[in-house]
């Protein structure tokens, strides 16, 4: 393969998703065009086409993009069988990548909450196997909230107060949290 192309091709990529990422600040997916991106890139419609097939895959290659940067840093976590449940480290990604994450958010895919690790047999243990799906969409729902009025808030309380802040939440019940 030719690497002059791989990296022109690699290039153009990036640019058709911070293109992407930087007009979903101000306006809603269904109201931008790829005619926009490619003018706003400086890249041809050509080139657009030969990445994605539209404007919808190109958002779902760019939540799939952050999603395994997030499972990134629990990787050697997941290999291990363990969790230490350090948020702290998801707060500090965030805190890093505030366009990407309200990116993320405004598009909808907060839904099936695919960034957020919860250690379901630490639940089973702690709630005695009881109601377990209810404690999980309760934790998940809290945190997925307080991620969103951080950002909105322009993540103004650094990673380690919002870390405070979830396990406040949870006193009593450390073993769900890290320590740090």
């Amino acid at each position: 393969m030719n690497t002059k192309n791989n990296k022109r091709k690699r290039e153009s990529v990036q640019k058709i998703e911070q293109v992407l990422v930087e007009l979903l600040q101000t306006k809603e997916l269904n109201q931008i065009r790829v005619s926009d991106i490619c003018k706003r890139a400086n890249l041809n419609r050509s080139t657009f086409y030969a990445n994605y097939v539209d404007i919808y895959e190109l958002a779902d290659t760019i939540k799939e993009k952050l999603e395994a940067q997030v499972a990134e840093l629990w990787k050697a976590e997941i290999v291990q069988g363990y969790n230490s449940n350090n948020y702290l480290v998801l707060f500090q990604h965030i805190a890093q990548n505030q366009i990407f994450y309200r990116t993320y958010f405004k598009l909808g895919y907060d839904e099936k909450y695919k960034i957020f690790q919860y250690d379901y047999n630490l639940a089973k243990k702690y709630f005695d196997d009881c109601f377990i799906e209810y404690h999980m969409e309760f934790f998940k729902s809290g945190l997925n909230r307080i991620i969103k009025l951080w950002l909105q808030n322009g993540c103004k309380e650094t990673p380690e107060e919002i870390f405070e802040i979830i396990k406040s939440e949870y006193q009593g019940r450390e073993e769900f949290f890290a320590t740090t």
